[in-house]
C-alpha cells in the first residue's frame, strides 16, 4: 500500500470514529427528539402568508389586520417592588390590539394547532411540564409558527403561601425543562390559578423571569386596547378562538405578540 493510500485510510477511520462519537452525544429523550424533529420540518416547509381564502376557512370573512410592526410601547410597567417584576394583567399601548394567551390544554384539541399555525396567529402559550406531557411536538412546531411558549410552573400547583424553596422549584424547574426542549428561557410566567405573594415575585425575579402575566376572559363587555385575553379551558377550543376573532375584527382590533409589548 502506497504512503497516499494509507492517509486516505486513516482520515476515513478517523471521520468514521468521530461520527459515531458525535451521534452518541447528540443522544436526547424521544419527546425532545419529536420536537426538535417538527420544527426542523415546519422551518423547512413554512407556507405563505395566510390568503383570504385560508381566513374563509377557517371561519372569518376577512383577513385579520395586520398588528404594527413598530408597537406602541408605553412607559414600563413598575416593578412589585425593588428587584421583583411587574405583575401585568395589561398592557398600556395606545395600538388597537390584543393578546391572545392560553394555558395548557388547548393542544387537545387538534384543529387548533391547524388554526394557529395556517393564521399565523400570535398566540402566546403558558405550559406546565406534568400536563402537557408528549405534547411538546406540538408546540415546537407552534413555535416555529411564531407562537410563543412561556412558563406555567412544573406541576401546576398554587404558589400562594408556599416556602420559597418549593416556589422556586416550580418556576425554576420549568425554566430548564423548557430551556432543554426549546434551547429558550421564557421570560414570562402565569401563576396557576392566577394566585401568587411577595414569595412568588421573589422567586420568579431569581429565575430570570421579566413580567408575572395575568389577564382577563373575553367575556360580556368591550374589549379594549392592551387587553391580555386568558383563552377557555374548554374541548372545542377551535370554534370559541373563531367566535373570539371575529369579535375582535367588529370591535376594530387585531392580535398582536405579547412579547412584543412587554
Amino acid at each position: 500500500m502506497t504512503a497516499r493510500a494509507r492517509t486516505l485510510l486513516a482520515g476515513l477511520l478517523v471521520s468514521a470514529l468521530l461520527a459515531g462519537v458525535t451521534g452518541c452525544a447528540q443522544s436526547v429523550d424521544p419527546i425532545e427528539r419529536l420536537g426538535k424533529k417538527a420544527a426542523e420540518r415546519v422551518r423547512t416547509h413554512a407556507p405563505q402568508r395566510p390568503t383570504a381564502a385560508t381566513y374563509r376557512r377557517w371561519g372569518l370573512a376577512a383577513p385579520l389586520a395586520p398588528a404594527p410592526e413598530r408597537p406602541d410601547r408605553r412607559p414600563a410597567v413598575p416593578g412589585a417592588g425593588p428587584g421583583l417584576p411587574p405583575v401585568v394583567d395589561h398592557v398600556p399601548t395606545r395600538d388597537k390590539v390584543v393578546f391572545l394567551t392560553y394555558d395548557d390544554g388547548a393542544e387537545r384539541d387538534p384543529r387548533f394547532i391547524d388554526m394557529v399555525r395556517e393564521l399565523r396567529l400570535p398566540v402566546s402559550m403558558f405550559l406546565t411540564d406534568s400536563v402537557v406531557g408528549p405534547g411538546y411536538g406540538h408546540f415546537a412546531q407552534l413555535r416555529a409558527f411564531g407562537a410563543s411558549v412561556q412558563n406555567h410552573t412544573l406541576d401546576h400547583t398554587s404558589l400562594r403561601g408556599l416556602p420559597y424553596a418549593g416556589q422556586r422549584a416550580e418556576i425554576c424547574g420549568q425554566q430548564e425543562k423548557l430551556k432543554h426542549r426549546f434551547g429558550i428561557r421564557p421570560r414570562l410566567l402565569r401563576p396557576p390559578y392566577g394566585t401568587y405573594d411577595t414569595t412568588t415575585l421573589r422567586a420568579a425575579a431569581d429565575c430570570g423571569v421579566s413580567a408575572v402575566v395575568l389577564g382577563r376572559d373575553a367575556g360580556p363587555g368591550r374589549l379594549h386596547p392592551g387587553d391580555i385575553l386568558l383563552g377557555p379551558d374548554e374541548p372545542d377550543v377551535t370554534a370559541t378562538m373563531t367566535r373570539l376573532l371575529r369579535r375582535i375584527q367588529s370591535e376594530g382590533l387585531t392580535p398582536a405578540r405579547l412579547e412584543d409589548y412587554l
